[in-house]
């Protein structure tokens, strides 16, 4: 007995996973990658193209050494005021009083330096503790008496400004000693052998270019253990290799000129310790808590009040640091120090990420915003485009940065 049995054609093979991904290439991995991280690399996407734009339109000249050590020194008190007002805003708050408490800051130093020939040391340390008393004084009404901290830190801003007035007498006060001026001026001594290069800025470099690999590294595999989405490993390798690429082409420019700038380093310090607080630590994690949902927050047992108060502590420690700064770099304390850099930090945050709502941002995200401010202002000013026109296009950018926030948004939730 026989059976009829029908050849059945083969089944097709199941598509190779890997030869599809190579089939689309790394552009597509790119794409599909910066679709679903639309927020987290939007804005450095946009740092990019607006330092090559420039970098064209000046002839080379905004990525010249003196230039690039220039735009350290001249935006590094905006960067701190950045950090510290994007966890404000994170915490679901604004503050419109660190312009003025900037200059009150500066006021206080050149008047103990100057007036009353206090080492500039315990000057530093007296003006960090005046910058702590304004922030807590502003942080325990906002928190704990219930005022909203709009109308506490604007009556600050005016309360500041009169003080830095009657102070300075209405007039500029200075010269600082060579060891304050040195935090706004002053660059890393020369250390090794002599070579075509800053010895310790490339050291510095290297260890930062380390860090930088570890920590991602880091970061990544942690997200893989917990199970969450991580980019594909070519987006990531990418990713990776645009960061060491950046650190060290700016290395290597801040190398050839004098070196990195002492306030290069302070800023560096507080990128890294404020961006481990605000991913590691509990302080940092509540912070988003009662920005995200406080309601929520408060049934889990975060302590809103007191947080509120330490992230306005920290802001008038900032602020002060900010304050020191500027009076170094400027040698001398001015009535008219400050004005406006409470708008300059709020729109740094904004442009680096952050929500209106609260609950949303990072420390990289604000750096990355201020930059952005940065290089509008030093590339119009090297392409001499009026202050009238500088104005309108930082406040586009502005609105562009926020409607971008409002549409990513509507996105993710439809």
């Amino acid at each position: 007995m026989s059976t009829d049995v029908t050849a059945q054609p083969p089944a097709p093979a199941p598509p190779d996973r890997g030869a599809t991904a190579t089939g689309r290439g790394l552009l597509g991995l790119v794409l599909n990658g910066l679709r679903r991280n639309m927020r987290q690399y939007g804005m450095l996407i946009a740092l990019g193209l607006i330092v090559a734009l420039f970098e064209i339109w000046t002839g080379g000249d905004l990525l010249l050494p003196r230039n690039v050590s220039n735009l350290v020194l001249q935006n590094s008190y905006i960067l701190i005021l950045a950090i510290g007002m994007m966890m404000v805003i994170i915490a679901g708050h604004i503050d419109l009083s660190v312009g003025s408490l900037t200059a009150f800051v500066g006021a206080v130093a050149a008047a103990l330096t100057v007036s009353h020939q206090v080492p500039w040391p315990v000057a530093v340390g007296l003006c960090l503790l005046v910058g702590a008393a304004a922030g807590s004084l502003q942080g325990f009404m906002i928190a704990y008496l219930g005022i909203p901290s709009f109308i506490v830190t604007l009556a600050g801003m005016l309360l500041f400004r009169g003080l830095t007035e009657i102070l300075l007498k209405g007039q500029t006060l200075g010269p600082f000693p060579g060891g304050l001026q040195k935090v706004g001026n002053g660059f890393l001594p020369e250390a090794g052998p002599s070579t075509n290069y800053h010895n310790l800025t490339l050291l510095l470099g290297f260890v930062l270019i380390a860090s930088v690999v570890w920590q991602e590294v880091r970061d990544r595999r942690r997200q893989q253990e917990f199970s969450l989405d991580v980019p594909p490993t070519q987006l990531f390798a990418l990713k990776l290799t645009i960061l060491v690429a950046a650190v060290l082409v700016v290395t290597l420019l801040l190398a050839s000129y004098k070196g990195a700038p002492i306030v290069l380093i302070v800023l560096g310090v507080l990128v890294v310790g404020y961006g481990y607080v605000m991913r590691n630590a509990v302080f940092g994690r509540h912070i988003y808590a009662i920005g995200g949902n406080l309601p929520a927050a408060k049934l889990s047992g975060v302590k809103d009040r007191r947080v509120t108060f330490q992230v306005f502590l920290n802001m008038g420690v900032l602020a002060a640091l900010a304050g020191l700064v500027v009076a170094a770099r400027l040698n001398a304390a001015s009535p008219k120090a400050g004005v406006n850099y409470e708008l300059e930090a709020i729109a740094s945050a904004f442009i680096g990420g952050a929500s209106m709502s609260g609950g949303v941002g990072t420390v990289l995200g604000a750096i990355i915003g201020g930059l952005v401010l940065g290089i509008l202002n030093n590339g119009m000013n090297l392409l001499s485009v009026g202050t009238d026109w500088q104005q309108v296009i930082k406040g586009l950018a502005l609105l562009a940065a926020v409607g971008f926030d409002v549409w990513n948004k509507r996105k993710s939730g439809s």
